[in-house]
């Protein structure tokens, strides 16, 4: 076996301004791994290294190079002194500073052992018999904009709506919450609200106590990360359950998950392999998490389908799941066409649905 590395650089456009706290998106790049043997080369490993501009650990400028190096050492690399051991091979290979590549790798060498089918983790969810549930994604801008995702996600049939916030005027945004629960009790429509650190210390807590009258699951990150003493007296007194998210990014060393949850002990952790370093690291954040009685979820960060699928499958190995945030496969004109699709509030594996990969047939390898 002569197995070789290289990547395919990506540019998804979104279908519309897409509103965030931290500025308006309307495109993402992405580096899709593959792995193959050249000997035969009808097998492929996918991955996806997808970092985000402004918040992933390993948003640089030599991203890409970094990534052509990690392509080259793996293709040099003798597989066979390590086992094929993931995580082993991972550790050799990736510095931690670069979550979304270790992400990626991990990926398609599930994907290559696998066969390269892309069915990571064999489950009921990729036999198309169980679906998972998820959040309706609303993304920042004007009221009517807000208001119409709202108005569709609803008669999708999803039960649980996530409003992004921060961005427009915070009465605006409280307007837009207060029609839901004048049309839905808590019981009906559950509610989540994603402030991406919006709030300043100042005024974070008076927002919390008016958040609550609305009746909401939870925040996730009202303030922005690096400030755990403030954080924690957050978390010890709101009248809205707290998740932490953009505050679990960088923290790579088992202790130091430790010891940040421990600190803080929040109600949630939102888990993004993308941004944590890849699956491994969200089962170390899993594990701390039940020691400290902290709940958790896992979500999507804008990820191609290639992406997604693999976070799906990761997720699909967890029963008695609470809506997870898996609903942005819809989001690309030029997505990866999947088996992947969004049935009445949750994600659905239709095994009978062939991967399309004509969309990154224009592009050029990284090697070639």
């Amino acid at each position: 076996m002569s197995l070789k590395a290289d990547y395919l650089k990506h540019t998804l456009h979104f279908r519309f301004e897409a509103g965030t706290s931290r500025g308006t998106l309307t495109e993402k790049t992405s580096y899709i791994v593959r792995l193959y043997d050249t000997t035969d080369p009808t097998v492929i490993g996918y991955g996806e290294c997808g970092p985000l501009v402004g918040l992933s650990y390993d948003d640089r400028p030599d991203f890409e190079s970094q990534l052509q190096d990690y392509c080259q050492q793996f293709t040099d690399l003798d597989l066979q002194l390590f086992s094929w051991n993931i995580p082993i091979i991972l550790n050799q290979l990736i510095e931690p500073t670069f979550p979304s590549i270790l992400f990626g790798f991990e990926t398609a060498m599930h994907d290559f052992l696998a066969g390269g089918q892309r069915i990571l983790f064999p489950s009921d969810f990729t036999n198309g018999t169980r679906n998972l549930p998820i959040n309706g994604l609303i993304w920042m801008g004007s009221e009517s904009f807000m208001r119409q995702q709202i108005d569709e996600k609803l008669a999708a049939g999803y039960t649980t709506i996530k409003l992004k916030i921060g961005a427009i005027d915070f009465e605006q945004e409280c307007d837009l919450l207060a029609m839901i629960r004048s049309q839905y009790t808590a019981e009906q429509i559950t509610l989540r609200v994603d402030a991406n650190g919006a709030f300043s210390p100042d005024e974070a807590m008076r927002k919390l106590e008016r958040l609550a009258t609305y009746q909401l699951h939870s925040i996730e990150q009202p303030v922005r990360a690096g400030q755990p003493d403030l954080m924690a007296d957050l978390c010890r007194s709101t009248p809205v359950p707290i998740a932490l998210d953009e505050e679990l990014i960088g923290q790579m060393e088992y202790m130091h998950k430790f010891r940040l949850l421990r600190k803080i002990q929040p109600q949630y952790i939102i888990l993004k392999p993308t941004l944590l370093g890849g699956m491994r690291h969200c089962d170390e954040w899993i594990e701390l998490a039940g020691r400290l009685n902290i709940d958790w979820w896992i979500t999507s960060a804008l990820e191609s389908n290639i992406g997604l699928n693999a976070i799906a499958q990761y997720t699909a190995q967890f029963r008695n799941l609470a809506p997870q945030g898996l609903g942005t496969g819809q989001l690309y004109h030029n997505n990866i066409d999947s088996p992947l699709t969004i049935v009445a509030g949750t994600l659905h594996y239709n095994p009978a649905q062939r991967w399309d990969f004509s969309t990154l047939s224009e592009l050029k390898s990284a090697r070639d």
